[in-house]
């Protein structure tokens, strides 16, 4: 039997309610900010698809917070596609848009560091992130308590 590989494309205004059923997998056991329809349809320009034979098996997202750093997000693969590269990927997908932006810096909050490490990132403090806490940690639930873990790639 012939395994298909994933394709990487943009996401589509069509693809929200997708990405909303992936993104809240992942929110639901606590690893991702959960994203509202509306709040997809509105950064569905920042957003990366994997596909196999038309269904959507995976997602990213690209969040610009300064002049030279971005943000990987919402990365997150369908049960059983895990572990079947589509994740670098996605990541991949990402990164060159960052190049093509002109983007230096590419960081991620994780809980999956040694993926992020297979893909060229290293681990910092996430304190060196102010742009990420004053924009997005100020709203976040575990703010105070935050257990994920700061990566960066330069480029």
């Amino acid at each position: 039997m012939l395994v298909q590989e994933a394709v990487c494309r943009a996401a589509k205004p069509e693809d929200v309610d997708t990405l909303f059923e992936l993104i809240q997998g992942y929110a639901e056991k606590g690893i991702m900010l959960p994203r509202s329809k509306d709040v997809l349809l509105r950064q569905i320009s920042t957003f990366v698809i994997a596909e196999i034979a038309g269904a959507v098996v995976g997602c990213g997202s690209l969040t610009r917070l300064g002049q030279d750093l971005v943000e990987i997000r919402s990365l997150g693969i369908s049960e059983g596609h895990k572990g079947a590269g589509i994740g670098s990927k996605l990541v991949a997908k990402l990164i060159e848009q960052a190049q093509a932006q002109g983007i230096p810096k590419i960081m991620a909050l994780t809980y999956e560091v040694r993926f992020f490490e297979r893909n060229g990132f290293s681990v910092v403090n996430k304190e060196i992130f102010p742009e990420k806490v004053w924009t997005d940690c100020v709203n976040c639930p575990k703010q105070h308590a935050c257990d994920e873990i700061a990566v960066i790639r330069y480029i």
